[in-house]
């Protein structure tokens, strides 16, 4: 019966390739950054952040079966991911003072 919540083969194979067309824009924003001007490249940090983000949900959800679990299990994985996220920020903040000399 919780066989029935499960995502089909054909699910498992759209979100493998939404995962991995995500990884490719990841790795095409990396190399464009190489060679452009300060705003974009402003640009590109929040952006990876929020493709790994979007990376992560879609692997726990699916791939991990969070999100056919109990309420309870998928508040535990979102308070641990708001954790993370405020970590990176702290760090990320921190490691642009020291590269700015603040």
């Amino acid at each position: 019966m919780a066989a029935a919540h499960h995502p089909t083969t054909k699910q498992y194979i759209q979100i493998a390739l939404a995962l991995a067309v995500l990884t490719g824009i990841e790795i095409a924003l990396f190399y464009i950054e190489e060679g452009v001007d300060a705003v974009t490249t402003s640009v590109t940090a929040p952006a990876l952040l929020i493709l790994a983000a979007i990376k992560f949900v879609m692997v726990v959800g699916w791939f991990m079966h969070v999100r056919f679990e109990k309420p309870l299990v998928s508040r535990f994985f979102a308070v641990g991911f708001v954790i993370a996220i405020a970590l990176y920020a702290i760090v990320l903040s921190d490691m642009g003072r020291a590269i700015l000399g603040g």
